[in-house]
């Protein structure tokens, strides 16, 4: 996403007939986590994965009684958005290096936990759950927003084509992400199934823009690299289309 937008969001973004761009996209994903995530009526939050940390400032200018922790295992990502950070210190948002299967924090101390289009790259997903089980207060929520798939394939790679290459994380399913929740003692408090609002919508905005949106690529990478991603925006939507891929907004409780 930021090579076709230059902004630091990292999401797929909602998408819907008032979008007019891929920021505007990701911000409205941004309202819409935070709404299933309770965010009003926190105040410590962890952003675990927070990438370049758009969300967590995004988050912290639309809730000023929020504490947020962005935590990331990419260093150099901490690091720009460090610098960001320093240019607005109204924010209250610090920054920690961590893995997010062994999480630094004591029990009991955060009201959430966020996963924003993150929890596809952890891994044992089980050991991420069971820290913010630990982690979480009592009545804590934790929230995922999270690409999928869109059933449970035994050969997933298959099906997904060139997209097994460049959707580089783990590739979960609902059922898995579900069970696993469970198995931790969460109750689940909302499920959603966004995909038809995530990969089409972004695919036609690729396909029509897709001139301007090359130039931007080019000043930094090859056409080759144009190309790869143009031929995965359509694999996009067509596995889209056949429920191979899904998205998944969830939101859950610490019992």
């Amino acid at each position: 996403m930021q090579l076709s937008t230059g902004g630091d969001m990292l999401n797929f973004g909602f998408w819907d007939e008032s979008t007019i761009s891929p920021i505007d996209a990701q911000e409205k994903l941004c309202t819409i986590f935070a709404e299933l995530s309770h965010l009003k009526s926190a105040e410590n939050i962890l952003d675990v994965g927070s990438g370049l940390s758009a969300p967590a400032f995004f988050w912290a200018e639309k809730y000023p009684n929020l504490s947020i922790t962005s935590v990331n295992i990419n260093n150099s990502q901490l690091v720009s958005a460090k610098n960001k950070r320093s240019l607005n210190s109204k924010f209250e948002v610090r920054f920690i290096n961590s893995t997010a299967t062994s999480l630094p924090f004591a029990d009991d101390s955060m009201d959430r936990i966020l996963a924003f289009e993150s929890a596809q790259h952890f891994k044992p997903l089980d050991f991420f759950i069971s820290e913010c089980k630990r982690i979480l207060k009592s009545d804590g929520i934790l929230s995922l927003a999270i690409p999928i798939l869109g059933k449970d394939f035994s050969q997933p790679l298959l099906k997904l084509g060139i997209l097994s290459m460049t959707w580089s994380s783990e590739h979960y399913s609902k059922n898995h992400i579900l069970s696993t929740v469970n198995k931790n003692n969460f109750e689940i408090l909302e499920e959603k199934l966004i995909g038809a609002n995530v990969y089409p919508p972004l695919a036609d905005y690729y396909s029509k823009n897709r001139e301007s949106i090359q130039k931007k690529i080019l000043k930094n990478y090859s056409t080759s690299v144009e190309k790869i991603l143009w031929r995965s925006i359509k694999k996009m939507r067509e596995t889209s289309e056949k429920n191979i891929i899904d998205y998944l907004l969830l939101s859950c409780k610490k019992n």
